[in-house]
């Protein structure tokens, strides 16, 4: 018996220490995750330690070498002895070269889609893996695209593109041609929101331009902006509102955020991509950003182009749309359509109201960002 409690003395005092820098690590790996990357959307933390005779090992993968450095900085605080293994991810740049190319939670066809993104925009490559590429968009979220929908761009490309004269499609829809002739062969469809270089100006009437992946097409004049100028934009609710009322009609795609289909938080960044305002990407996200105003003051507060939110009984948002005027909104569920905030009229929904954001007055606050101030559109 006494050989017995000597041998499980020992091992308590091997097993405990090792035990508390166990709970320590994940305390300390914990705590900061839920400080510095809360929302696995926009920031890959994911790490586990390892213990090997007394030495711990961290495994994993993460996006931020800022948040790395304090993950580790932590350890040496409290004096753990670790290996570091963590993979820091990144591989450099690419830009989307179709006129809407799709994301998916995972590297595969059949994984949910979560995320689109337009000709035209920068994309941080994290990791690749076959012919998926794991990147972040400018609005931070993170997930695959096929690498048949990219074309990887060095710094010094992005940067020359950032200082080139570009153009961006402002019209819903539109189309890059072969010749400047409307019975020419297409070269690509385009969308609101596409990014093209400019080459020149045919006859007054067409712009020569070319796509990331270098083709060159024409499309008319009209449909087009001067990309420089067109990122000067003041706030616009009326754009924001026009925008979606030309969308008015168009049917619900989870994940979409094009004007040829969109989720409920597509249709609204869409609409604010419009006048030169990046959101953030899910309806949960957004509902985080602008000056907060209560539901029930909507009637007394509500503006034009407010976000409003709307979830369930717990609170959870799921669902948001853009504030016309006396009580009318436009969102996007089954197709993008009119309600009402009012329960006297008919076009009343009984969803539980949660909040409404005002995005006017807080650009360049956490979430919100003007492309004209966004790094990868613009070298600082």
């Amino acid at each position: 018996m006494k050989r017995f409690m000597k041998l499980a003395s020992i091992a308590i005092a091997i097993l405990l220490p090792m035990l508390c820098q166990a709970q320590g690590i994940d305390e300390i790996t914990n705590n900061l995750k839920k400080t510095l990357a809360p929302d696995s959307r926009t920031a890959v933390w994911e790490v586990k330690a390892t213990n090997n005779n007394g030495t711990w090992t961290l495994n994993g993968k993460m996006d931020n070498a800022s948040n790395k450095r304090q993950l580790l900085n932590e350890l040496d605080k409290h004096g753990i002895r670790y290996k570091d293994n963590i993979k820091l991810l990144y591989e450099g740049w690419a830009m989307v070269k179709l006129s809407v190319a799709s994301l998916r939670t995972g590297g595969k066809h059949p994984a949910e889609m979560a995320t689109q993104a337009l000709m035209g925009t920068p994309v941080k490559m994290l990791e690749t893996s076959g012919e998926w590429v794991r990147v972040q968009t400018p609005d931070n979220y993170i997930a695959y695209i096929p690498s048949t929908s990219i074309v990887v761009k060095s710094e010094q490309e992005l940067a020359n593109w950032r200082k080139s004269k570009r153009i961006i499609v402002t019209e819903n829809f539109a189309t890059l041609m072969g010749t400047p002739s409307n019975d020419a062969d297409i070269i690509s469809d385009l969308v609101l929101g596409d990014i093209l270089e400019y080459d020149s100006t045919v006859n007054g009437a067409w712009v020569k331009a070319i796509t990331p992946d270098g083709r060159c097409g024409y499309i008319t004049n009209k449909a087009v902006a001067n990309f420089d100028e067109w990122v000067q934009q003041p706030f616009n609710a009326d754009l924001i509102i026009t925008t979606a009322k030309k969308m008015l009609g168009s049917g619900y795609l989870w994940g979409g955020t094009s004007t040829k289909l969109t989720d409920c938080s597509g249709l609204t960044k869409v609409c604010y991509f419009a006048n030169a305002i990046i959101l953030q990407r899910d309806a949960s996200q957004q509902a985080l950003t602008g000056f907060r105003i209560a539901p029930e003051d909507w009637k007394s507060k509500a503006q034009k182009a407010d976000l409003l939110f709307w979830g369930n009984k717990s609170g959870r948002v799921t669902h948001v749309g853009l504030y016309v005027d006396d009580g009318i909104y436009i969102h996007c569920s089954g197709m993008v359509k009119y309600n009402s905030l009012d329960p006297s009229n008919e076009l009343y929904l009984s969803t539980p109201f949660l909040s409404i954001s005002r995005i006017n007055g807080c650009i360049g606050e956490n979430g919100i960002i003007a492309v004209k101030d966004h790094p990868w559109y613009f070298q600082k």
